[in-house]
């Protein structure tokens, strides 16, 4: 009997233990909480690891702590562009939208572009034509900002960066357990359900200040997402262009199937070998087909959990000791 499993992530990045507050802290762990154990729920009523992992990164695209969704990072050009990925691991089928603005929730059109269309990838105007014809809700552009985002631009803007969510002026004073301006701002899902079926999902709002038009890991299938039954289900957040570049994902994938490694050598391969000799920093979560759990990162910190069916939610920010 399959004991089904979901592990999520919320980024990853600088952490500022310091100046944060208890408050704020437990803000975090309470959403991680409360959306892994939605996540669990499901898996435990039958639902399947892709609409479990769809349902999850709806919840925290949905939750303005994390950059994907409402309170997404804005670009230079003071705007906000939106990825999102999903992938099933039975079928290998994975749908993903890019640079898109109006899309509530990128990861439901990225689910209607696996569902609905031969395609894999739709990016931009052409992707919120397909979504809006698939009855994905649609909002205004400003429905993505923050107070706090708009500060966080003018801090990148000053200092001519461009910064990974949790990852910028590492000194500046923060109330957020994770630097605000040196967090890799991903979120993403992984599950096995009942079946023995895997599902990875990735979201984003990208990097602060980023050029208009860049486009990161977190739509490309095998870069930041990835699924397939017969080896693991990953889900990446960090320096994008490394994990494009290493196709990092799918390495953990293919480092198993094809190398025999296990899952926790595979994960540990990419993300503190690979990633890190590239200059690349960030984390992944994962979960392989036996329902063994990965969460490796090289940055200081990671906003993570995972629960099995029938057990206690574990959620995480810091580097265990």
């Amino acid at each position: 009997m399959v004991t089904a499993v979901i592990a999520i992530h919320g980024g990853a990045g600088a952490i500022t233990r310091a100046a944060m507050s208890a408050e704020k802290e437990q803000l975090y762990r309470q959403a991680l909480t409360d959306i892994v154990t939605r996540g669990q729920q499901m898996l435990e009523q039958g639902a399947s690891a892709l609409d479990t992992v769809t349902e999850a990164v709806r919840l925290l695209e949905e939750c303005p702590l994390f950059n994907a969704g409402k309170g997404a990072v804005f670009t230079h050009q003071g705007t906000h562009e939106l990825d999102a990925s999903v992938m099933d691991g039975r079928t290998l089928e994975a749908g993903a939208v890019a640079g898109v603005t109006r899309i509530r929730n990128p990861i439901l059109a990225a689910r209607a572009v696996l569902e609905a269309s031969p395609h894999v990838l739709f990016i931009g105007e052409g992707a919120e034509q397909f979504a809006a014809s698939q009855g994905i809700e649609q909002v205004e552009p400003d429905y993505f900002s923050t107070p706090e985002r708009w500060e966080q631009l003018q801090r990148a803007l000053n200092s001519d960066q461009m910064v990974l969510d949790h990852d910028g002026e590492a000194q500046r004073h923060s109330d957020d357990p994770l630097d605000p301006d040196r967090k890799f701002g991903t979120v993403g899902a992984v599950a096995l359900d009942l079946e023995g079926n895997l599902a990875a999902a990735t979201s984003t709002g990208g990097m602060t200040n980023k050029q208009a038009g860049r486009v990161g890991d977190s739509p490309l299938p095998g870069a930041g997402c990835y699924a397939d039954n017969d080896s693991v289900a990953v889900s990446c957040t960090g320096t994008g262009e490394v994990f494009i570049r290493t196709l990092a994902a799918y390495d953990v994938a293919a480092q198993m199937r094809y190398g025999g490694r296990s899952l926790q050598q595979a994960t540990v391969s990419v993300i503190h070998d690979k990633v890190l000799e590239m200059g690349g920093s960030g984390g992944l979560i994962a979960i392989d087909h036996a329902g063994n759990v990965a969460l490796p990162f090289n940055s200081e910190g990671m906003y993570r959990g995972f629960a099995r069916v029938g057990e206690a939610a574990e959620v995480a920010i810091y580097r265990e000791s």
